[in-house]
């Protein structure tokens, strides 16, 4: 029976790609423009690689760095792009969409670590149940990302706002935030993996995918904090973290929940085709999906979209999404 179930899967993934085969377009060539999240740095070079291998007349450049930057890049500098990343999918919507872009597509998860080095102070005794007694010792240097630019920067402080529940110690965000000064706040989340390698920082807050890419020790937190798990939103729905807007002095409440990562094409894509193709790829179960759960990052599959970004989907990647 299982022999039978796993035919069948075989059989719809077959079918599933042949259909988004017979509606390729002609072969793309040209410049791809790609923007995103700078912790889909490692596995987006790799995608890259195998995608120009398949078409040898593309030439795919990548601009990495905080998803609300890259977005803004876009939309508010009119910086040319043809496919943008983001390390949360709502900045697709808040930033792109309508004006920039028109569908959404969810393509991938992440989970919230404390990573470290064997070089860091007290990395042979921090672990899950201490990790927020260590990180307020005054000789502890600890960072993360500059929440205004950079998803994993507001993730960051939401995680320090669960831990204070979670742990039911009031006043521990506070105590902790009192124990990090702002020079240790960094534009991108990718800055603080050198300040950490190089022993200047002993312990910053990342994604589990870019702990794993690059090698690094991490503290593995409860779900309830980790923002990994989809059925505890409501649980990570009472963190709440204030960001920079789009006009000068206004902001734009962040409120918590599971990391989910969004892909669009830009509506004015210098090059649709190339960017067609490679969002073709991307969504391919033994692609760029197979390229991102291989590097720790879970993909989507098949990956997801609203019911109204998949009437926006060009028809070569409907059959590759589903509309949840």
């Amino acid at each position: 029976m299982a022999h039978i179930r796993t035919l069948l899967r075989v059989l719809a993934l077959t079918l599933t790609l042949t259909l988004a085969a017979s509606v390729a377009l002609a072969e793309p060539s040209g410049k791809l423009i790609v923007f995103h999240a700078g912790s889909l740095s490692v596995p987006f070079a790799q995608i890259e690689k195998d995608f120009e291998k398949m078409y040898p007349k593309v030439d795919v450049l990548r601009e990495a760095g905080g998803s609300t930057k890259m977005a803004r890049l876009i939309s508010e500098v009119g910086k040319p792009a043809d496919i943008m990343a983001s390390a949360d999918y709502v900045v697709i919507d808040k930033n792109l969409i309508p004006q920039f872009a028109s569908f959404n597509v969810r393509f991938a998860s992440n989970q919230m670590v404390l990573c470290y080095t064997e070089k860091s102070r007290y990395a042979d005794k921090i672990n899950a149940d201490n990790w927020y007694e260590i990180l307020q010792k005054k000789d502890v240097v600890w960072g993360h990302s500059d929440p205004n630019l950079d998803p994993c920067g507001y993730r960051s402080l939401m995680v320090l706002q669960l831990a204070e529940k979670f742990y039911g110690k009031p006043g521990l965000n506070a105590a902790l935030l009192a124990n990090r000064p702002e020079k240790n706040v960094r534009p991108k989340s990718v800055e603080l993996i050198s300040l950490l390698q190089a022993g200047h920082m002993d312990y910053a807050w990342e994604y589990l995918s870019v702990a794993v890419q690059h090698g690094l020790k991490y503290v593995v937190l409860d779900k309830h904090i980790n923002l990994s798990d989809l059925s505890l939103e409501p649980y990570y729905a009472s963190a709440k973290v204030q960001v920079t807007g789009k006009e000068p002095g206004s902001f734009i409440e962040r409120v918590g929940k599971s990391i989910t990562y969004g892909v669009t094409m830009i509506d004015k894509a210098p090059n649709p085709e190339a960017a067609k193709a490679f969002l073709q790829y991307l969504f391919n179960p033994e692609g760029g999906l197979k390229t991102l759960k291989d590097m720790g990052q879970p993909p989507f599959v098949p990956v997801e979209t609203t019911a109204a970004g998949m009437e926006k989907l060009p028809p070569c990647l409907k059959p590759l999404a589903t509309v949840k």
